[in-house]
């Protein structure tokens, strides 16, 4: 999967002045021989390089050691699990050029079968919490404006934060708000880090021309834990909590969570009515208070 991720890349590059860096994050499943395998077989002046990780340092620290390989005006951040339509490249960096204040260029992203999947928010809040608790659509009209997914395709002037399984970082923007947060192990750090450029007035770009293709749940298994209400990993929850403190201060967990279990008794009212309670997250109830008392501490929290 990787290694077609790169051929869609350098197929696209053309004579863009590029080069492709690969982080192994430690995967120890052999991907990493496998992919220096297909970079040896390449033509010498081939622009992909592979960096072997010393530990697993998650999403963020990966994709910071790629950024810290090669000096470069733009970054494009992409998941393993996608390809570049013909000509992304191309129309993605035209838009940055007509656009020098926006730090990050977000592309449209599809699903294999075609179907555009929602890359662009609004950022999590205590008011978002209540809605993803309730699950009722009274509540979900009420708070339509705090809803975190946008309808797509959104006006740009709407997005707080994009997907980072495919967008691209201005170099400067970089410098001056820093590296991703490798207090993240998986999942928010996207979202941290579109809330500390948007404070520093860098804005984010809609790029509905430049397309990616994202397979379905190619990199990771929270998508089909979520849908099918199973229990989520405990990094999911720690990353959950860190967010909230970072955004919403000392008690922005607590705000959470509480705005959370309302929604969960609104959601049981429900059966006054003679209506099914919607479910919630296996252990999700206990599983919120994740790393609490430490917000700001182990990345990864223990299972219980």
């Amino acid at each position: 999967m990787t290694i077609c991720c790169v051929r869609s890349v350098l197929d696209d590059i053309g004579g863009i002045d590029a080069h492709v860096v690969v982080v192994d994050n430690l995967s120890g499943d052999g991907s990493a021989e496998e992919i220096a395998a297909w970079i040896a077989s390449l033509p010498a002046d081939t622009p992909v390089s592979l960096i072997r990780s010393d530990t697993n340092s998650g999403f963020s620290g990966g994709h910071n050691q790629g950024i810290g390989a090669r000096e470069a005006e733009f970054y494009l951040v992409l998941n393993s699990d996608t390809v570049v339509r013909p000509g992304f490249l191309e129309t993605i960096l035209n838009t940055a050029d007509a656009n020098p204040d926006a730090g990050f260029l977000a592309p449209c992203i599809e699903y294999d079968d075609g179907e555009q999947q929602v890359s662009c928010f609004r950022f999590p809040s205590p008011a978002s919490e209540l809605i993803r608790g309730a699950r009722s659509g009274p509540v979900s009209r009420v708070l339509a404006s705090r809803e975190v997914s946008l309808t797509m395709p959104p006006r740009s002037d709407q997005i707080d934060w994009a997907s980072f399984a495919c967008i691209l970082l201005r170099d400067r923007m970089i410098r001056q708000v820093g590296p991703m947060d490798e207090g993240y192990f998986l999942y928010f750090e996207d979202v941290e880090y579109c809330w500390r450029a948007r404070r520093a007035d860098w804005r984010i770009a809609y790029v509905p021309e430049a397309r990616v293709v994202h397979f379905r749940g190619g990199s990771g298994p929270l998508k089909a834990l979520a849908s099918g209400r199973k229990r989520l990993p405990a990094y999911y929850y720690a990353s959950r909590t860190r967010l909230f403190r970072q955004l919403y201060g000392p008690l922005g967990p607590l705000r959470a969570n509480a705005a959370w279990l309302l929604g969960r008794l609104i959601a049981r009212l429900r059966v006054l009515a003679g209506k099914e309670v919607p479910p919630s997250n296996a252990g999700e109830a206990r599983d919120i208070w994740t790393n609490i008392l430490s917000p700001l501490g182990d990345r990864h929290a223990r299972e219980s």
